[in-house]
């Protein structure tokens, strides 16, 4: 009976592939992901080694992060106009902040988090802090200001791992993590010392999309492409190689006399194909070798392989897409053609909106932390960072000028632009009374400024 359904079964599903929909539950298409070689599910160790190896991948998160992290921001004590902006009118607590961020190296440690929570589906910033407990201790009140933070330690998913959960439904964690494991081993195998501890999650920001280790690693949407590239390029250097090494196939006669050529070559007839070998190596060792057959024609397989460009540019295309990257700006010039100032306006402007939906919340909760600690004290911090879409100051002289044209073309009574216009345009401050209607130089004056003649004295 089992036999019978088996067949059925068997048939039904041949039937429903020749007549699709005919049969309900059965389903025609293939597994794509099978039939192309694409992993079902990702995990950290696949996508850690695209990026140490793809250059591709790596230009795609590299690139994004040193565009986000552009230049440092500035942890304000309260928050202040484009003219305040700058170390020239920093409070001393602004101050304090700057150097000791400056010291722990803080935000190349934020930025190079950043960069591990791209590869995976987050990245830890690890908390040491001066307060005399093991990492694995909650954190009450670190002593010393700021000084109390010690060290500011970035971590990849694969060495940062959740070992505890809390399940308890009535507390304010639950659902989060109840401790860490920190294992620096698990990626960098170079340290003589690696650190192997426990970590409280008091002492660890979690660098993500929402927060949480939940996330997504951002090679995962273009992933797939990523292996069709190296398809392609593996393919067009393996077919390369082996033209370029040409190595000769051997066709026996059918009246040759395998016997005697064993006996030829001094060996038996089971050692007959290892002297071939061995005969054919020192051929392609080098050009100076003579190939010496009897009873044998040596001929050669050329690999004809169509020209990769297009294959290549296809994938290379998907992947710039869900980085949300401009194709120019990923690899660079292509035939002399450059990224197009509408991209790279599209591009600053990606990086703006990752800046204050992804990197600003996660530096506002490290913020909040040291908060609660009491490295910093509560208070509305501000963080000043520059516009990435803000106009060079080469564009911004030419703006200027361009609006003092105007003025000269519309004659001496009428003015579209006034003084203090152009001047923001470039970026620059109204110019005080005392510096608009300041007297005008003398030519003594200006003779004496320059060494030439001592000013005259007032009777």
């Amino acid at each position: 009976m089992n036999k019978v359904v088996m067949l059925a079964n068997y048939a039904q599903r041949r039937l429903g592939g020749m007549f699709p929909g005919f049969f309900p539950g059965v389903s025609p298409k293939h597994d794509h992901y099978k039939d192309f070689g694409y992993p079902e599910r990702l995990t950290f160790a696949q996508l850690y080694r695209m990026y140490c190896r793809n250059g591709v991948a790596a230009a795609g998160v590299d690139k994004t992060v040193r565009k986000t992290w552009q230049d440092n921001p500035y942890l304000l004590e309260q928050e202040r106009d484009g003219s305040q902006k700058g170390t020239a009118k920093e409070t001393p607590g602004e101050e304090a902040i700057r150097q000791r961020f400056d010291n722990l190296r803080l935000w190349t440690r934020l930025a190079e988090a950043d960069r591990m929570s791209m590869v995976g589906s987050y990245a830890g910033v690890i908390l040491r802090f001066a307060d005399g407990l093991p990492f694995n201790q909650p954190v009450t009140k670190v002593p010393g200001g700021l000084m109390g933070l010690v060290e500011v330690i970035p971590a990849w998913e694969g060495q940062l791992t959740v070992s505890q959960w809390d399940t308890i439904e009535t507390s304010e964690t639950y659902g989060q993590p109840k401790m860490f494991q920190f294992s620096e081993s698990a990626i960098d195998t170079t340290k003589q010392q690696p650190r192997h501890i426990m970590i409280h999650p008091d002492r660890v920001i979690i660098w993500s999309k929402d927060g949480s280790v939940n996330g997504s690693s951002a090679l995962e949407p273009g992933y797939n492409s990523l292996v069709d590239m190296e398809k392609v390029r593996g393919a067009g250097g393996e077919g390369f190689w082996k033209n370029a090494k040409s190595a000769p196939v051997l066709e026996v006669d059918k009246e040759a006399k395998i016997e005697q050529m064993a006996k030829a070559m001094g060996v038996s007839i089971e050692d007959m194909a290892d002297k071939m070998n061995e005969q054919v190596a020192d051929w392609n060792a080098g050009f100076d070798q003579l190939l010496m057959l009897m009873g044998m024609q040596a001929k050669t397989l050329n690999v004809t392989l169509p020209s990769p460009e297009h294959f290549y540019a296809v994938a290379l295309q998907d992947f710039a897409a869900s980085m949300n990257i401009p194709v120019k700006i990923l690899v660079g010039m292509q035939t002399g053609e450059r990224a197009s100032q509408e991209d790279a306006d599209e591009w600053a402007q990606t990086n703006m909106s990752r800046r204050a939906n992804q990197t600003v919340p996660n530096i506002m909760l490290l913020v909040k932390r040291l908060e609660q600690v009491g490295i910093l004290e509560e208070r509305d911090w501000f963080l000043d960072w520059a516009d990435l879409t803000e106009a060079s100051m080469s564009e911004k002289i030419d703006r200027a000028n361009k609006m003092a044209d105007t003025n000269q073309k519309m004659g001496d009574t009428i003015y579209v632009f006034t003084d203090d216009e152009i001047r923001a345009a470039v970026g620059y401050e109204p110019l005080t009374d005392a510096d608009k209607y300041r007297d005008e130089v003398t030519d003594d004056e200006q003779d004496a400024a320059i060494g030439k003649t001592p000013p005259k004295q007032e009777e």
